[in-house]
């Protein structure tokens, strides 16, 4: 999806997708309604009678600084990155959204700026000022899976035009492009329901990254399905080395676990320790235990047996970002789909131990 994070009882500018939500309508139809209809789409006029009462009751006017921007921009679009080192292997998970960021921007007839302020420390901060240069460009698109608040509600606060790639509701005017990780995740249970399982545990990282608690969000919601408890089916663990051990493992498939799920994250911590574990315990994959990944599995793992699990179309990501940031700087608020993931069927999930 792409959206912008709001809180009740928001003081300040009134912005289309308030217009959109009173009026029931999507942010498009407003910002045909507001600009005049300068296309010709036909509208009923009922539509656009709810749309412009909408737009009178929030007292919602043009923004001014956007459309100044739109009409002064050189064509320039920013990617800062938020990870310790810009990400330009191809390997890394970064790399496809890069790919699709390029390909949008070209065809929109933008030229990219890379901005590498982060801090090559392990707190992942960023370097004072770093984000305050990418005001060079007209407008700019953030990675990274935690990201400095202050910093950025600088920029947002000036109407900046920033997207952030990848669900953000924690910073109030920040648009962002996200994936359905909610829906990928709970097809991924539901597939393993289907082979029989329902004792499984979700090995997540101890953090409150969105992306994290939209795949905790859906793996619980598919679980619910199955109607059994799951109080223990989720393990956070700030030391997957520590705690996702092969004694772990061994006692969890003694209390009748059969299947095992890990998040994908940037560093990939997760699956790696939850593959050492089972490894270590010496089981059968997916003779004895299944196992899956919400996401696609590090690089370096490449030589072992696909995971079941779903691929991000990570391509496709970067380009709606894109698309996200021209709007903005059009003066308009663009509303588009989330981002669909792929099942992957894989060879790490079998049919649980004695059902048929």
């Amino acid at each position: 999806m792409v959206g912008r994070a709001s809180t009740p009882g928001r003081r300040g500018r009134p912005r289309q997708a308030e217009v959109a939500r009173l009026a029931g309508v999507s942010q498009t139809t407003v910002s045909l309604v507001l600009g005049g209809n300068k296309q010709g789409i036909a509208l009923h006029e009922d539509t656009r009678a709810r749309v412009l009462a909408a737009a009178r009751e929030l007292g919602y006017v043009p923004d001014p600084a956007a459309r100044r921007m739109a009409r002064a921009r050189n064509n320039l679009l920013g990617v800062f990155s938020f990870t310790a080192t810009f990400p330009v292997d191809v390997e890394h998970s970064y790399y496809p959204i890069l790919v699709g960021v390029e390909r949008e921007a070209v065809a929109r007839g933008y030229d990219l700026v890379l901005f590498t302020g982060s801090s090559s420390g392990p707190a992942r901060t960023v370097a004072p000022g770093a984000l305050q240069r990418v005001r060079m460009a007209d407008g700019c698109l953030f990675l990274g899976r935690h990201i400095p608040e202050g910093e950025l509600r600088r920029l947002v606060d000036d109407n900046f035009p920033a997207v952030h790639i990848g669900r953000r509701d924690e910073l109030e005017g920040l648009a962002w492009v996200g994936v359905d990780y909610v829906s990928a995740s709970a097809e991924v249970v539901r597939h393993l329901a289907g082979l029989g399982h329902r004792r499984i545990v979700l090995v997540r990282e101890a953090d409150d990254a969105p992306a994290s608690a939209d795949r905790e969000h859906g793996f619980r919601m598919a679980l619910a399905e199955l109607g059994g408890p799951d109080g223990a089916a989720v393990v956070r663990t700030a030391r997957p080395g520590a705690d996702i051990t092969p004694t772990w493992v061994r006692a969890r498939v003694a209390e009748g676990i059969t299947a095992f799920v890990a998040e994908e994250t940037d560093t990939g911590a997760a699956w790696r320790q939850l593959l050492a574990a089972v490894d270590g315990a010496g089981l059968d994959v997916p003779g004895e235990v299944s196992l899956a990944l919400l996401g696609s599995p590090p690089a370096d793992l490449a030589g072992r047996p696909q995971p079941t699990g779903f691929d991000v179309p990570r391509a496709e990501l970067g380009s709606a970002a894109v698309r996200m940031a021209t709007a903005l700087l059009a003066g308009e608020e663009a509303a588009e789909p989330l981002v669909a993931c792929t099942f992957r069927p894989g060879r790490t999930a079998g049919r649980a131990a004695g059902r048929p």
